[in-house]
């Protein structure tokens, strides 16, 4: 094949796992939330058989025009890191460091003295909330709120006219360079806002995330090695701390990355084109919108069938997620430890149902044989089973 694009719609988690409670939830599904909304119309990816996926028993089944399946996570976490890592290749056996009790003295001493500022917050909160507690303290003050989540983050929320993005995205870095070995977060997260405490607060799209650099080869370094292109839209850079693409465009939300990957469709590469959509994530799974959730899937949906016109007979479109957010489990507003869809076409694809993947990591095996790229990942390869 010649070019394949690779979509994760960030959090679109398809159930529970048969683990999930370990991880703190239960009966979690967020598609199936999402199926419960009015505004859910997606009939293109049901064409492609998501209907057809195991355990999808809540949306129509369809004469597929693609192959399915259902992916399982073999590495021990529910974060972005995590299953970014192993959609490429990378299982990770142990989870990363989190922070139930917040950040030890250990490491926010030397964070104060080197950013010269003080620290809020200190503790698991949600992103709209801890502006609400600490928006205004932070503004008169100019101390930063420092907040974590139960995935292994450090975030470092800042109002902007107190401390400009490129300076937060400066502590970001200070940070990141603490954040090693026992305390080796996935990622520092900048998350700048604007408001007031009479009208509120609220993010700006400047965020910006520092992540933990891969511990081995992915798929993408293959990629480049091999001397094809390795194009990456939106958050997809970051996640692998820079390494391995050969070409990168940020992205404003999912609209601004549907249309930056329209235009890699446009262009004549020869390689990988990996596009993360967070909105799903951080816009409403987080938020718990089902509402909303549903009506970016119905956008993406109508927006794909336009974009498969743009495919030439040896490219390929696969679309996966990388754990859930269930925009209805009130439990927690954190990640859900879910199975998630995988649904590819291409003129070439044959029709056929691929059952239970037990890794994410099948994805970076069957890309790499697709592109003829040598790579070893403990993932198995399905490329033989729908071409």
């Amino acid at each position: 094949m010649k070019r394949v694009f690779l979509f994760v719609l960030d959090s679109c988690g398809c159930g529970a796992m048969p683990d999930a409670e370990k991880f703190g939830d239960v009966g979690v599904n967020t598609l199936k939330s999402c199926a419960t909304s009015p505004k859910l119309h997606i009939p293109t990816m049901i064409s492609l058989g998501l209907g057809n996926v195991d355990g999808v028993d809540y949306l129509d089944k369809a004469d597929q025009i693609g192959a399915c399946a259902r992916m399982q996570e073999a590495s021990m976490g529910k974060d972005t890191t995590i299953g970014h890592w192993e959609i490429a290749g990378l299982v990770s056996e142990n989870p990363l460091p989190t922070y139930p009790e917040g950040f030890p003295e250990e490491l926010l001493k030397p964070f104060r003295e080197a950013t010269g500022r003080g620290v809020l917050a200190n503790a698991p909160w949600s992103g709209t909330e801890v502006l609400d507690k600490y928006g205004e303290e932070h503004m008169k003050t100019g101390d930063l709120i420092v907040y974590t989540s139960a995935d292994s983050v450090f975030q470092i929320a800042a109002h902007e006219e107190i401390v400009p993005p490129e300076k937060l995205y400066e502590y970001c870095r200070i940070a990141r360079s603490l954040l090693v070995g026992k305390h080796g977060v996935g990622r520092v997260i900048a998350r700048p806002f604007i408001g007031n405490a009479t009208d509120g607060f609220s993010r700006t799209s400047n965020r910006h995330d520092f992540s933990l650099e891969p511990p081995a080869q992915t798929m993408l370094d293959a990629i480049k090695a091999s001397g094809k292109d390795m194009l990456a839209v939106g958050k997809i850079y970051d996640i692998f701390a820079g390494k391995g693409t050969t070409e990168h465009v940020y992205t404003k939300g999912n609209a601004d990355g549907l249309n930056k990957t329209m235009g890699y469709a446009e262009r004549d590469f020869n390689g990988l084109c990996f596009i993360n959509l967070v909105d799903f994530d951080m816009v409403y799974g987080h938020r718990r919108n089902i509402e909303g959730y549903a009506q970016a899937l119905t956008d993406f949906d109508a927006w794909l069938k336009e974009f498969m016109q743009k495919l030439g007979e040896d490219d390929i479109v696969m679309i996966t997620a990388d754990h859930g957010c269930d925009p209805a489990y009130t439990a927690t507003t954190d990640h859900t430890r879910e199975y998630v869809p995988l649904l590819i076409a291409g003129k070439k694809v044959k029709p056929v149902n691929l059952g239970t993947r037990t890794s994410f990591a099948d994805i970076a095996a069957t890309i790499t044989e697709l592109l003829g790229v040598e790579y070893q990942t403990p993932g198995k390869s399905f490329a033989k089973e729908i071409i």
